[in-house]
């Protein structure tokens, strides 16, 4: 089962406005207790031992200027097993997907890729990391365009 949330801020924005006042308010204006529910849901994503799994994937509102939606993401931040930045600038400049390679990741890639992959993934990583997310992505798609199975890609990405 996977379940798509739009998006975990407005969720526990929602929660923030009816929940009983707890006295304890966190910086940005919202009640510890607004976070117990949201929380709770978002715990709820596991494999089920019988079979099956619970797939949460969700959106975390940032950049808006709130302190109230950095609090929320900060709350939420290190409960992922995998985060995916989106960047304004590279959708401005019509980059799809507008991905932030360096910000973006998954928690114990080593389980999901062999040893000599992840080695190239380490490397392609480095060798972006002096460029702009905008250059990054333009180097990735690039390359990608050229490379017709990912083993090539990644080979290609070592220079």
């Amino acid at each position: 089962v996977v379940i798509l949330l739009d998006s975990i801020t407005r969720l526990a924005r929602a929660h923030n406005a009816v929940v009983p006042p707890s006295g304890k308010i966190l910086s940005g204006g919202i009640d510890s207790n607004a976070l117990q529910r949201p929380k709770r849901f978002f715990g709820a994503a596991r494999n089920i031992e019988e079979g099956g799994s619970l797939t949460i994937i969700a959106t975390a509102l940032i950049d808006t200027g709130s302190r109230m939606d950095d609090v929320i993401f900060e709350e939420f931040k290190g409960t992922g097993n995998s985060e995916i930045h989106l960047d304004r600038k590279l959708s401005d400049k019509r980059l799809f997907p507008s991905i932030d390679i360096q910000r973006s990741g998954t928690r114990k890639e080593e389980l999901l890729i062999s040893k000599d992959d992840l080695a190239r993934v380490w490397v392609m990583r480095r060798v972006l990391n002096p460029l702009s997310s905008v250059e990054q992505m333009e180097v990735v798609l690039e390359r990608l365009s050229k490379a017709p199975t990912n083993a090539e890609f990644l080979a290609s990405m070592q220079s």
